[in-house]
């Protein structure tokens, strides 16, 4: 007979893969929505790839090339069935296509919003925790001016001080790009700088690229950590006042056991939902940041699509932070069962 664990992991499990066909309706849904938005927003994009210069002929057969004059539910069959072998569709922009230059962005932007996230947990969890262990007093006060001042500072502001100080005053840190120009290394293993600079033993392209996207990453994090923080510390304060924390203490435990082995693991769900929604949301979210520091990003290259009106290239790059979302719900439940056994068992029963 099967035991309330095994039920838990088989009903958790049954959950994911319910909640992994409901998430892809989602993005079917998603591709549908965006890809009529796109067709029903004024402009033509045959006479903005063309420029004002083009003859009428010339617009008529790239129109005829792109298939904007056939039936919007044709064109939407159509996307959908190369969508669904991995086709894109070609950019008006690059004339390449949408799923090469995605693929050649997003390793850029995947890294930025890494660091990011790793950023806002070493730093957001300590403090936040460090807030509700002194409570109303001024290490507490000092970390609620911090939060504040980080969560009302709108990224690009804080990018553009940021610049500006690494102008004067923080010269070791670059202002713009991945690396330095004098450098040459193809990132050919993940994409990522900081990792395959490890693999290929290339110290001096680890530091370059570190010194490279530590402003970035500050900039960007900075709302996520405030939020982190505070979250943090309501959850720690709402966790330390259950019997399970009291009876601990009554047991003689030290308070640094009762803290990061009890408390912290059961408050840790708020703030770890936030942060895989944050990490998605960064994927799209990151454009004026990247435009700020010139990052090669997915987001800046959105942006250039965006005011091309390069149709195929804007759905592209909705989907992927589409993509990004869903997988980011399905690890956040994921582990939410590893850290907290009640969540795996209440889903299981649920499902």
């Amino acid at each position: 007979m099967a035991g309330p664990r095994a039920e838990g992991n088989l009903g958790m499990t049954f959950y994911l893969t319910k909640r992994a066909l409901s998430l892809l309706m989602v993005l079917l849904g998603l591709a549908v929505m965006i890809f009529i938005i796109a067709r029903i927003v004024p402009g033509d994009p045959a006479r903005i790839a063309l420029g004002p210069l083009a003859t009428a002929a010339q617009v008529e057969e790239l129109r005829q090339e792109m298939g904007l004059n056939d039936p919007i539910h044709i064109q939407l069959w159509h996307y959908l069935s190369g969508l669904a072998q991995g086709d894109l569709g070609k950019s008006l922009l690059t004339s390449r296509p949408v799923m090469d230059d995605i693929l050649q962005a997003l390793p850029a932007t995947f890294e930025l919003v890494l660091a990011t996230v790793v950023l806002q947990i070493v730093i957001s969890i300590p403090l936040g925790v460090l807030a509700a262990y002194y409570r109303d007093t001024w290490v507490d006060n000092v970390t609620r001016v911090v939060s504040l001042i980080g969560v009302v500072t709108p990224g690009f502001v804080l990018a553009i001080i940021l610049q500006l100080l690494a102008s004067y005053y923080l010269t070791i840190f670059p202002i713009a790009g991945r690396l330095d120009p004098g450098l040459e290394f193809q990132a050919s293993t993940t994409g990522l700088l900081l990792i395959d600079s490890v693999i290929a033993g290339r110290l001096d392209v680890f530091v370059d690229a570190a010194r490279h996207i530590f402003l970035p990453a500050i900039a960007l994090s900075a709302a996520g950590i405030g939020q982190v923080m505070r979250i943090t510390r309501s959850s720690m304060i709402e966790v330390g006042s259950r019997d399970f924390v009291e009876a601990a203490r009554a047991y003689g435990i030290p308070e640094r056991v009762v803290t990061f082995r009890y408390m912290l693991r059961v408050a840790s769900v708020a703030p770890l939902t936030i942060l895989g929604l944050e990490f998605a949301s960064l994927i799209g979210n990151a454009f004026v940041v990247e435009f700020v520091f010139s990052w090669p990003g997915l987001a800046s290259y959105g942006v250039r699509t965006i005011l091309q009106k390069d149709l195929n290239a804007v759905i592209g790059v909705v989907l992927v932070s589409g993509v990004f979302f869903v997988i980011a719900n399905l690890t956040i439940d994921a582990l939410l069962g590893i850290i907290d056994p009640r969540h795996r068992i209440r889903e299981g029963q649920r499902a």
